[in-house]
């Protein structure tokens, strides 16, 4: 097994707004970074994201005009998964589709060495599942960032039920190097902050769908009211209203009805409303 000392280059799979996030972090904490994707439009619009998050880190004098540059250096961009092989450790932020996931992860226990540890940035998929699609569940755990990853502090850590301590020591001391606050939570659907996270926007959506306000006033009172940084509404269309869905049917399914995503949330994702990524969820955006 990989000692911490020995981690030098992270593989992120998925360079998606989460995965983009990922890479940013970790080549910000000076690992090497290999960030894969089967879309060289995705990459392009990683690219240039990441430039756009550290040039607002510059103007707000949180980073140096000289470490973008080399920020940006550290991370090669790639659309041949064969070379995650020479990868010292490895996130998998792809959608959250569970055959997805599944696959990936048995190519990468394919690709990587076998003593690699391999993590999952799911919000609600089980750990342990794709854990038993390798033959090394003892090093694989989840590793759930917080979206926009370079500004959100906390890392929760999956505890798989075969991982190992050794496994969740290495995770937790990668995540701090990157700057971030750890929890170690045991592998269950929605984990610790997704089960209360999705709730609060599902509830919303309902109140949303009786009329009971505007999504500016809905988000207004419970952003003011309950002290929260974003109203829910807006916390899911920068989250992807598809993959909140995704998350509360998966909740649903596991853990009960009270989970049962909103039907009025249902109708926007068909309508291809997903959130800020595509320019229009609950709110339009119309600059992406």
């Amino acid at each position: 097994m990989f000692f911490l000392r020995d981690i030098r280059t992270i593989g992120v799979v998925g360079s998606g707004q989460m995965g983009l996030g990922i890479a940013q972090v970790a080549s910000q904490a000076e690992y090497m970074v290999l960030l894969f994707d089967i879309s060289p439009e995705s990459l392009e619009r990683a690219r240039v994201n990441i430039e756009k998050n550290l040039l607002k880190g510059v103007k707000l004098g949180k980073i140096s005009s000289e470490a973008v540059e080399l920020v940006l250096s550290r991370i090669k961009w790639t659309l041949d998964f064969s070379e995650l092989a020479a990868t010292d450790f490895v996130i998998e932020s792809a959608t959250e589709n569970l055959e997805l996931k599944v696959e990936l992860f048995r190519r990468l226990d394919q690709e990587t060495a076998s003593d690699v540890i391999l993590t999952t940035n799911t919000s609600s998929q089980s750990v342990t599942y794709l854990a038993g699609m390798t033959r090394r569940p003892g090093l694989v755990a989840g590793m759930h960032f917080f979206n926009p990853v370079h500004i959100m502090k906390l890392v929760e850590i999956i505890d798989g039920l075969e991982t190992t301590s050794e496994t969740l020591q290495i995770i937790t001391s990668i995540a701090k190097r990157m700057g971030k606050e750890t929890v170690i939570i045991k592998d269950m659907p929605g984990f610790a902050t997704s089960r209360i996270s999705a709730m609060l926007g599902n509830e919303a959506f309902y109140m949303l769908m009786d009329g009971l306000g505007t999504p500016e006033d809905i988000d207004k009172a419970l952003k003011i009211g309950l002290n929260l940084p974003m109203g829910p509404l807006e916390l899911g269309d920068l989250v992807g209203l598809d993959t909140r869905l995704k998350v509360l049917e998966n909740m649903q399914q596991n853990l009960g009805e009270r989970f049962r995503p909103c039907p009025l949330m249902r109708k926007y994702v068909e309508a291809g409303r997903y959130g800020k990524k595509v320019g229009k969820g609950v709110y339009d955006y119309p600059d992406k």
